[in-house]
């Protein structure tokens, strides 16, 4: 018969039992949680209207076998004396392990996020993204390195002091780059514009063709690629006329002096009357405004129902012609410069 009381490594045979027990234990615990509940939870979770839970799913699915062979055999030596040394050891790699883990599930979370704010149709903004996601998994990383350092008694406080001097180092050498870096994440998430818009800023002028990291390119009126920094589109004022819903036009026309009183009283409600007949323009006010130096000065405000510039010409041109047209009929003359001398 055998002793389980029989002493091998300062551990009676009995406690080398129980430990091989809970090992066994464990595995299989762990072995019926992996092939058959997390199947049955990934299966119900396909059928779910919402994607989290599948990310859920994900990080579970992330855990190796052998992190699971690992830890039942980490919980079971718990019941063993073991040298300090070897304890000592256990722990550390079952801490590495986990921290490497949980790197591990909170990458998974940090590209979900990513991909819920992202707009894959925006090049751009998918770059911008994946530079940040990059940045946060980075910075996290080292974090999870200094973690384990510190709890293996190492002292990290020099360390993070030459990362900070570094850090202040490099920060003053790539001011410029990291200056237009963060104005182009203004651009990406706030969205002053985006490709194909038509913006103005300063005395530059075009249509947005590329967002960049450094530099945003735009295509001129005239044909030319324009391009500028983040920073000093960032830090400029501009008017983006993609955005435009409709576009207010004011304009001013004369006539000559010898106009009539009637006719000079005719000629807001022919303005008007052409305006209505035009689709895709909305009229505001017509005024006999002044009297200027040559001619008798009205202004006209109305609306163009589009935001581009053709629509804008177009209707430009076929109220100039109209006006033209009734203005004859009605003899109305417009006005040019002119000087009439009087002698006595």
């Amino acid at each position: 018969m055998i002793d389980l009381t029989y002493t091998i490594f300062n551990n009676e045979l009995l406690l080398y039992l129980k430990s091989l027990g809970l090992l066994i234990i464990l595995f299989l615990g762990f072995k019926f949680f992996s092939t058959i509940i997390l199947k049955k939870l990934s299966h119900l979770a396909n059928k779910t209207n919402i994607n989290f839970d599948d990310i859920l799913i994900d990080i579970v699915n992330s855990i190796k076998p052998s992190f699971y062979i690992y830890f039942s055999f980490y919980i079971s030596t718990k019941l063993l004396e073991l040298p300090l040394f070897l304890d000592k050891t256990l722990d550390t790699i079952l801490l590495i392990w986990i921290v490497t883990q949980a790197m591990v599930a909170v990458q998974l979370l940090i590209n979900y996020f990513a991909g819920k704010v992202m707009d894959t149709n925006d090049p751009g903004e998918k770059s911008a993204v994946d530079l940040l996601t990059k940045a946060a998994k980075f910075a996290l990383w080292v974090i999870a390195i200094l973690f384990i350092l510190s709890n293996l008694n190492i002292n990290i406080t020099s360390f993070i002091a030459g990362l900070g001097i570094g850090g202040v180092a490099i920060a003053f050498a790539l001011q410029n780059i990291l200056s237009d870096l963060f104005s182009s994440f203004a651009i990406y998430f706030d969205k002053p514009f985006v490709v194909g818009d038509f913006v103005t800023f300063n005395d530059q002028s075009g249509t947005v063709e590329k967002i960049g990291i450094k530099t945003t390119r735009l295509k001129s009126l005239s044909g030319e690629e324009i391009v500028v920094s983040n920073k000093d589109l960032t830090s400029s004022v501009i008017k983006n006329f993609k955005r435009m819903k409709e576009r207010r036009v004011v304009f001013s026309f004369g006539v000559t002096y010898d106009t009539s009183a009637k006719k000079l009283r005719k000629i807001p409600k022919i303005i008007e009357n052409i305006i209505k007949e035009i689709e895709m323009a909305r009229e505001d006010r017509i005024h006999f405004k002044e009297f200027g130096d040559f001619s008798l000065n009205f202004e006209v405000s109305f609306y163009v129902e589009s935001s581009d510039y053709e629509d804008y010409m177009n209707i430009r041109q076929e109220i100039n012609l109209k006006m033209v047209e009734a203005f004859k009929k009605e003899e109305i003359e417009f006005a040019f410069p002119t000087q009439t001398i009087y002698s006595k």
